[in-house]
């Protein structure tokens, strides 16, 4: 355990180290909170692959795997696609415009009170992301090394909350890099390999499973349209994705190596459901099922390789933590900050400021948060609920009103949170129900509302 604990130590200086380093490159706003816009292949598919895939897709993915076998491959396959689609087809039109949010499509298509309204959904959205990551990174701490939920949670968002402030963009994307490599290695060239031997093979899998395990659609049909609906849907709008293309050098940098970024997120998925699989070999009976990645990793591995793949859950969590985190500030400081101080816009200082003050909330809510894939779910429900139509009809209809976006941001985020408290968080009727009141209200107000003298389409 002393060698696990030191492997980690050492990572996460790592992490640090490089946050300072990418302070000393983020001289500017541009710098800060979208890496001078000049990525290149490696660095754009490294960073996001790795910011897609964190907390949920790891400890849930491996969580799916238990319970339902192979098909537990769905929601990472749904991630995977939707980050082809966005960057085969809106990366272009994105880069064009040179913005920094989401939200400021609307405010060109509508008006300023259509940004600020969506700003703050997408607000909560990137802050239970990055509280997601953040719960799943206390929730391995404490069961591998037996350290209080708190101190967890303290100690490993303290470090993303940490980089993330001080170097922006520049200090997530080379953190980024060395946190997919380590996973990678750790999850794909170390776990698994690990888990099948444990297990006695693919062969001796397949005996110790019932049939269903090896179903592509034993989680449900049902279920694998709610991922599309939620996560395929949710890649194309969130802020945290968007802002990774903005860091794109050119369109064919987006293109390509974002489609390489969406094969590997499948491939991940495919490999952390045979993980969960193999623990439901190894560990029948667990308790909570939430500790089936972290219950394996203590079970199956040696000392210092339990290290290595801690480090690699960590990198996974962290990525997308300090993405979400980043987020959640950047809509504050662009889209809200400066109607409150006379369309002033902010300085390098204030985006520093407004990081550590969203890393300390994250923080805070993450310690009386408990489900990851609940967490994770809330926040893409209120995403595509409140989100989807308006940015949808933006692009598409020219009959569409600010009345009519804002009245199915209200709506759409209303019925999402009613069915979440009613059914579950589980449940498919909150994006269904949200998505048909969103349309129908955004449809109905806008062709009773007047429309707007002055059109500028978003590409």
């Amino acid at each position: 355990m002393v060698l696990d604990i030191a492997v980690v130590l050492i990572y996460s200086i790592g992490m640090l180290l490089l946050g300072w380093y990418g302070m000393r490159r983020a001289k500017s706003n541009e710098d800060y909170l979208v890496a001078g816009r000049n990525l290149g292949p490696s660095f754009y598919m490294g960073t996001m692959a790795a910011t897609v895939l964190g907390g949920a897709s790891t400890v849930g993915t491996v969580r799916l795997g238990y319970v339902y076998g192979i098909s537990g491959f769905w929601l990472c396959t749904a991630l995977g696609l939707g980050i082809i689609a966005l960057n085969w087809f809106l990366a272009k039109p994105l880069l064009k415009l040179r913005i920094y949010t989401v939200t400021q499509i609307l405010e060109r298509r509508y008006n300023p009170m259509a940004r600020q309204a969506s700003a703050v959904i997408m607000f909560a959205y990137a802050l239970m992301i990055s509280v997601v990551s953040t719960l799943a990174i206390g929730t391995v701490m404490e069961v591998l090394f037996g350290l209080p939920f708190w101190i967890s949670v303290l100690l490993g968002g303290g470090v993303v909350v940490i980089y993330s402030t001080i170097g922006g963009m520049w200090s997530l994307t080379l953190t980024d890099i060395v946190q997919f490599i380590i996973k990678t290695v750790g999850l794909m060239f170390l776990l698994l390999p690990i888990c099948l031997y444990r297990v006695g093979g693919w062969d001796e899998l397949a005996t110790k499973l019932p049939d269903t395990a090896f179903s592509f659609t034993t989680i449900g049909y049902d279920t694998i349209v709610t991922y599309f609906l939620i996560y395929f849907f949710g890649i194309l709008i969130g802020q945290d994705i968007w802002q990774r293309v903005f860091t794109a050098r050119s369109e064919g940098v987006a293109k390509y190596a974002g489609s390489v970024a969406g094969i590997y997120c499948v491939i991940y998925g495919v490999v952390c459901a045979v993980i969960g699989m193999c623990a439901k070999v190894l560990l029948p009976d667990l308790e909570n099922v939430n500790y089936a990645f972290a219950a394996t990793v203590k079970a199956a591995l040696p000392d210092g390789i339990r290290g290595l793949v801690i480090a690699a859950a960590l990198a996974a969590m962290m990525s997308t933590a300090s993405a979400a985190l980043l987020a959640a500030s950047t809509t504050i400081t662009e889209d809200l900050l400066p109607r409150l101080r006379g369309g002033k816009e902010s300085s390098l200082p204030i985006n520093r400021l407004f990081t550590a003050i969203t890393g300390i909330l994250v923080i805070a809510i993450s310690l009386v948060v408990n489900d990851v894939l609940g967490a994770l779910t809330l926040a893409y429900n209120l995403l595509v609920g409140g989100m989807l139509i308006p940015l949808i009809g933006a692009i598409y209809w020219k009959r569409a009103s600010t009345a009519g976006a804002i009245a199915s941001m209200s709506l759409g985020c209303i019925t999402a949170l009613v069915f979440m408290i009613t059914d579950g968080l589980d449940a498919n009727t909150p994006i269904y129900y949200s998505l048909a009141v969103g349309a129908v209200s955004f449809v109905v107000v806008s062709l009773l509302s007047r429309r707007p003298e002055a059109v500028a389409e978003p590409a």
